[in-house]
C-alpha cells in the first residue's frame, strides 16, 4: 500500500511538471516582402542611407503582443551598419511619417542596440513587447552607419512612401520621400499554435502595380481583410512576396520564383499555405511558348513537392489574359491556356484560384475586363480590379 501511494505521488509530480512546462515559442510572420538587389534607378535618393535615418511603414495582418524584426542584406557585398532600430504605431498608411510617440519601442540584437548585417546575410532582432493590432500600420525607423550607396537589398515596389532624414531631425520635417523599402524582410509575432501564414509568390500583379500608393489595396490586402473578418480564418496572415517583372524560370527582374521559393515560401516562420501566381512574364517573353509552358508546369510541380514535404498546402492561381498587351501573340495565348488547363485539372495543386475567369472580359475571354484596366496596358488591373481579385477567392480553401 505504501509503495502504491509513493508511486501515485511520483506520477502526480511528473504530470504536474509536464503540464507546467512552457510551450515552445511559435513565431508567425505578420508582414513580409520579397527582397532583391535594388536596381540603380530605384536606389535611395540623396542623401542616401549612410549616416541617415530611414522610416518605413508597413501594414501587418495578424495581431500579437511580442514581435521581432528580420533585416536582410542578401544582395549586399559589403557590411551594412545599423546603429538603432525602433518600432512605433504609424498614424497613416504612408502618406506622412507621423507616429504615436508613446508606442515607440527600441529593438536590440543580442542585447545591443546596434548590429551589422554581413554581406549576403540577415539579422533578427531580440523579441520585444509591442501591442500589435490587426491591420495596424507600423513605422520601422532605422538609423544607419556605414553602408554602400549602390549595394542595397530591398523591395522597390513598396507602393508605400518611406522617409529619409538626418538623425537629429526627429520630427522628419525635412525628410526626403521615396516609394521603396530597404533592408526590411519580415515582421514576426509570437502567438498561439493555431496562428499561421499564407505566403504568396507572384510578380507585379501581386506586388500591386496599378494600386493606389499608400492605400494598401493590393489583392493580397483585400484577401487579408476578408480572412480577419471571419472566425474560421482570422488566425491567418497574408505575406505578399510579389516582385515586379519577376519570372519563374529565367530572366525578368529580381531572383526567379524557382530560386526564391525556398526562402520566401518554405523558410518564413509560420507559413502553412502557399499561393503561386506567376508565369505571365515567362510566357510574355517566350521565344518558344510551348516549351515555356512545359517548363512552367515542371517548375510548379517541383514547388508542389517541396511544399508537401513541409506539410504545407499549396494553391495554383491561373494566369490572367493579356491580349492587347505587347506580350500577346497566338502562340503565347496557347501557352497560357495550356498552363491554366493544367492548373485547373491536373489535381496536383491542393486547390485553384481562377483569376483568369474572375478577371477576363466575359464577352472576349482572351483579354482583361476593360473595367479593370490600369493605364490601358491590358496586363495590370486597376484598384477596382485588385479588389475584385481579392474578393473572388474562396475562403474555404483555408
Amino acid at each position: 500500500m505504501k509503495h502504491t501511494i509513493i508511486t501515485l505521488a511520483l506520477l502526480i509530480v511528473v504530470a504536474m511538471s509536464t503540464t507546467a512546462a512552457p510551450r515552445e515559442k511559435h513565431w508567425v510572420a505578420t508582414w513580409a516582402t520579397a527582397v532583391q538587389k535594388v536596381e540603380p534607378h530605384n536606389l535611395p535618393p540623396a542623401p542616401g542611407l549612410a549616416g541617415t535615418t530611414l522610416r518605413q511603414i508597413v501594414e501587418v495582418s495578424i495581431a500579437g503582443g511580442k514581435v521581432r524584426l528580420e533585416l536582410s542584406g542578401q544582395y549586399n557585398t559589403t557590411p551594412t551598419e545599423i546603429r538603432r532600430v525602433t518600432l512605433a504605431q504609424a498614424l497613416t498608411q504612408g502618406e506622412k511619417p507621423d507616429i504615436n510617440e508613446r508606442s515607440t519601442v527600441q529593438l536590440t540584437f543580442d542585447g545591443k542596440p546596434a548590429t551589422t548585417i554581413a554581406p549576403g546575410g540577415k539579422v533578427v532582432s531580440d523579441p520585444v513587447k509591442f501591442k500589435l493590432k490587426q491591420r495596424m500600420q507600423v513605422a520601422i525607423t532605422i538609423e544607419f552607419g556605414d553602408c554602400s550607396a549602390t549595394d542595397v537589398s530591398g523591395h522597390p515596389g513598396s507602393r508605400t512612401t518611406s522617409y529619409i532624414t538626418r538623425p537629429s531631425d526627429t520630427s522628419f520635417a525635412d525628410a526626403v520621400r521615396m516609394d521603396h523599402w530597404c533592408y526590411i524582410s519580415n515582421l514576426q509575432v509570437e502567438t498561439s499554435d493555431e496562428m499561421a501564414a499564407i505566403a504568396v509568390i507572384g510578380n507585379s500583379i501581386t506586388d500591386g502595380r496599378g494600386t493606389t500608393t499608400n492605400h494598401q489595396n493590393r489583392w493580397t490586402d483585400i484577401l487579408s481583410q476578408r480572412l480577419l473578418k471571419h472566425k474560421a480564418t482570422r488566425h491567418l496572415s497574408v505575406l505578399n512576396y510579389g516582385l515586379g517583372g519577376n519570372c519563374v524560370i529565367r530572366g525578368g527582374l529580381g531572383p526567379t520564383a524557382n530560386s526564391r521559393f525556398d526562402r520566401d515560401a518554405l523558410e518564413t516562420p509560420g507559413v502553412k499555405y502557399v499561393i503561386v501566381f506567376e508565369g505571365v512574364n515567362d510566357i510574355g517573353g517566350a521565344w518558344n511558348a510551348d516549351e515555356t509552358a512545359k517548363n512552367l508546369i515542371e517548375s510548379y510541380q517541383k514547388m508542389i513537392v517541396k511544399a508537401h514535404e513541409r506539410g504545407m498546402k499549396i494553391f495554383g492561381a491561373t494566369i490572367m489574359p493579356f491580349k492587347g498587351n505587347g506580350y500577346y501573340n497566338e502562340a503565347r495565348e496557347r501557352a497560357r491556356n495550356t498552363v491554366n488547363e493544367w492548373i485547373r485539372t491536373s489535381g496536383e495543386y491542393d486547390g485553384v484560384i481562377d483569376f483568369d475567369r474572375i478577371m477576363c472580359d466575359p464577352t472576349q475571354t482572351d483579354r482583361l475586363n476593360p473595367n479593370f484596366l490600369f493605364e490601358n496596358d491590358w496586363l495590370h488591373p486597376n484598384a477596382d480590379g485588385y479588389r475584385t481579385m481579392g474578393e473572388g477567392i474562396d475562403l474555404n480553401l483555408f
